[in-house]
């Protein structure tokens, strides 16, 4: 049957892009368990069907082993490259058998660079066409699906589909080389690692070294304050000497001593008044620092949560650099549909009493708006997402805002010619930080209500011994921040170059802090090959893909720049690989002693404990095996890292636990230590009833983990029920069952199927 094909970027797209278009009832098919949408639209007839993401990516044509450089590449089916993507079959051929009686064909992936790019593969590959159709939208809304579709482009955004691609093949060129590169030296000098470094990573990575280096270089410098603790009629006062530093002690103790004894009094006060102006709607970079700073959550989270809202219709496009709301949005709709809310209820009514007249950044984005409720209702979300969304909401609040007013107050305080200032601020008229709620985050410090010439009652003037601190590291957000500055990256990839340097162990820490191994590549590649970590010619690239999006230059002219400057830098390359790849292990082996190093053995007394990989899983073992064999077992599915400090009871090394969404645990290693003893008498007495098990009617046994103390079943591991310490009786996920069928069997044999891939799991 002819048809139209609308083509999405994910399943729930399509769903979204069916209900809007539907003139009746949307019918849902289904092909391998990949769904489509048939409706009818103005009496046409139009099949939605979906990809997942990328279904082609960039490989060699021919594989001939690990060389470099190489060029030669081609689009290939995703599943061809990776046998983790073999679910995305399904979705070609669903595509395929979808396109086959077609008359005409629509993109409407997400619309920016990597969706122009998906949309593009799957209309020459799959459709085998030319050219199609294009729907643009910034939310999955009915309205601005149905006008996305009305007013859909008789083509696809060539300039954008060109710059993704060229970025693709960038990418490729610059990650697959340069990674090869670095491996094949450190597999040449006696150890096979896997060692990587991009066209954007190189450079944030030295963002960070060269950050590191400034802290390690940093030489704190003594200084000296005065701090002056008294009394008003009305309160508390707490003031500095209005030099604040002495950079002397002996001029510090000379003012000091100039003061005892003396009466105080207040000499002056002055007051200013200052308008803060409400903040501007959030573009990715500034949700993203902004829910690091109010949510604790880290922008890669963030980004992923935000994608999530807008799948789901409630929030506009995230992945936007705009900070404007364009007039043809119905501000006064969204804000009414966010009123039936009872939570924002309040807050809604009080915007729609005002002008109704946003507040404006100065950044654009041609593709999408400022991200944006939509004003569709949740109806479930996580945790995090949810507060996510509260954070957007609240601040598409506060944009309609009045300026609030703040106050400071700086009151100067005489003491026999001394002078000490004490200032506070605080919000006189609150304007949009009502509106803004807790994310403000800002405290008021009101001083005591005083006079000029009002006597103050000293009560100690304390001399302060400090120093200069260093530099701060850069945390998650501020990075980003960083990078956007420099040019580096895209608002899209910036996250995941940081979450790429913390998987490969050159950054770890939440104040990010370039590791040893780190700072040693860092520092061998800048010595041998600098331009890998060029900012210049990163940024260089960055600015002729914008170059193609403005038709400027061509995907054929940057990308034989790109290959010449490749090739000029890996023939410098091989002319010093031997002596990059025994620094490369020297390197690799040092951090990885030091980062695995528990402490010195309890057992020998002259070995080092340290953190060894095994068949089932990680451990603790001396390195003088097998002279010594004192090993300790480690909790399984969890990060272990050493505590860098001993037991206080025992003195034995600790490590310390880290496992997702719970905090940090350290932990003594010794089995025998005395803290581990004390189980019994630190265990509440439960009635004897309670101790039996309700599954098997063994009795429940104290048992320690390294997540806590709990009661397990004797017969385990026939019988794998739990007790927490307050009686909670906790059944496994998987109980053998105990009607000596099952008994004795493993894990394996009674679990049920594993789904062969995320499809099937969903």
């Amino acid at each position: 049957m002819p048809h139209e094909l609308i083509i999405t970027e994910k399943p729930s797209s399509a769903k979204k892009i069916a209900e809007a278009l539907a003139d009746g009832k949307v019918i849902k098919e289904s092909n391998q368990t990949v769904p489509y949408y048939l409706v009818t639209h103005k009496n046409k007839d139009i099949v939605i069907g979906s990809a997942v993401g990328h279904l082609y990516g960039l490989a060699e044509k021919v594989k001939a082993g690990w060389k470099y450089p190489v060029f030669d590449i081609e689009w290939k089916d995703s599943s061809e490259n990776s046998k983790k993507a073999d679910y995305i079959k399904k979705y070609i051929t669903t595509l395929k058998k979808l396109a086959k009686d077609a008359t005409e064909f629509t993109v409407a992936t997400d619309y920016d660079i990597e969706g122009e790019v998906i949309g593009l593969n799957i209309v020459r590959f799959i459709c085998k066409k030319k050219d199609a159709n294009r729907m643009k939208y910034s939310t999955l809304t009915k309205p601005d699906l149905v006008k996305s579709y009305e007013t859909k482009a008789k083509t696809l955004d060539w300039p954008q589909a060109n710059a993704g691609e060229t970025r693709h093949f960038l990418d490729w060129m610059y990650g697959i080389n340069y990674s090869r590169a670095l491996s094949l030296a450190i597999k040449n000098a006696g150890q096979f690692k896997i060692m990587s470094i991009g066209r954007v990573q190189g450079p944030a990575l030295k963002i960070l070294v060269d950050k590191e280096e400034e802290i390690g270089k940093f030489v704190p410098v003594p200084y000296w304050q005065l701090e002056l603790h008294g009394s008003a009629k009305t309160g508390e006062i707490t003031a500095l000497h209005v030099q604040d530093k002495f950079w002397e002690k002996e001029e510090a103790e000379k003012s000091l001593k100039n003061c005892k004894g003396q009466k105080a009094a207040i000499k002056e006060i002055t007051k200013n008044k200052f308008k803060q102006n409400p903040p501007t709607p959030f573009d990715l970079t500034t949700l993203q620092m902004e829910a690091y700073k109010t949510l604790g959550i880290t922008p890669q989270r963030t980004l992923e949560y935000a994608q999530t809202l807008y799948t789901e219709g409630y929030i506009s496009y995230p992945r936007t650099s705009s900070q404007k709301l364009p007039k043809e949005l119905n501000l006064k709709n969204i804000l009414q549909e966010l009123g039936k809310n009872a939570t924002y209820a309040p807050l809604a009514k009080k915007v729609l009493a005002g002008k109704l007249v946003p507040t404006q950044g100065e950044k654009e984005d041609p593709a999408h708006p400022a991200i944006h409720p939509t004003g569709i209702q949740p109806k479930k979300l996580e945790d995090r997402e949810a507060r996510v969304y509260d954070l957007i909401v609240h601040r598409f609040f506060a944009i309609f805002g009045e300026p609030a007013t703040r106050e400071t107050q700086k009151i100067t305080i005489d003491v026999n010619k001394e002078l000490f200032t004490a200032s506070g601020t605080i919000t006189v008229e609150k304007g949009w930080h009502e509106l803004y709620g807790k994310y403000v985050m800002l405290k008021d410090e009101e001083l005591p209500k005083m006079k000029e010439g009002e006597e103050i009652k000293v009560k100690e003037i304390k001399l302060l011994s400090k120093e200069t601190s260093p530099p701060k590291r850069y945390t998650a957000a501020s990075i980003i921040k960083e990078l956007e500055k420099r040019g580096l990256g895209t608002k899209a990839t910036r996250a995941s170059i940081i979450e790429t340097l913390y998987q490969r162990g050159y950054v770890n820490e939440a104040s990010i802090q370039a590791t040893e191994l780190g700072i040693k590549i860092c520092h061998i590649i800048e010595k041998y090959m600098p331009e890998m970590l060029d900012e210049e010619l990163t940024r260089h690239f960055e600015d002729e893909m914008e170059g193609i999006r403005e038709r400027k230059f061509t995907e054929e002219k940057v990308l034989d720049e790109a290959k010449s400057a490749i090739i000029k830098i890996l023939e410098k390359f091989k002319k010093n690989e031997s002596n990059v790849g025994q620094e490369l292990l020297k390197a690799t082996l040092e951090t990885r002693d030091e980062m695995s190093y528990v402490g010195k053995c309890n057992r020998c007394g002259t070995g080092d404990l340290q953190i060894r990989r095994g068949k089932y899983g990680f451990f603790v073992a001396c390195n003088r095996y097998p002279e010594c064999q004192n090993t300790f077992a480690l909790p399984p599915f969890a990060k272990v890292v050493p505590a860098k400090k001993e037991c206080p009871v025992c003195g034995s090394p600790m490590v310390k636990i880290i496992k997702a969404r719970k905090q940090p645990q350290e932990i003594c290693i010794n089995k025998e230590c005395p803290t581990k003893k004390q189980l019994e008498d630190e265990a509440p007495k439960l009635p004897p009833e309670k101790m039996k098990c309700p599954n098997c009617g063994g009795q429940f046994v104290l048992k320690q983990s390294f997540y806590g103390k709990f009661y397990g079943c004797s017969n385990y591991p026939k019988c794998r029920t739990m007790m927490k310490l307050d009686g909670t009786v906790v059944q496994p996920k998987f109980q053998p069952k105990n009607d000596g069928k099952t008994a004795g069997k493993s894990k394996k044999e009674t679990a049920p199927k594993k789904p062969k891939n995320k499809l099937e799991k969903e």
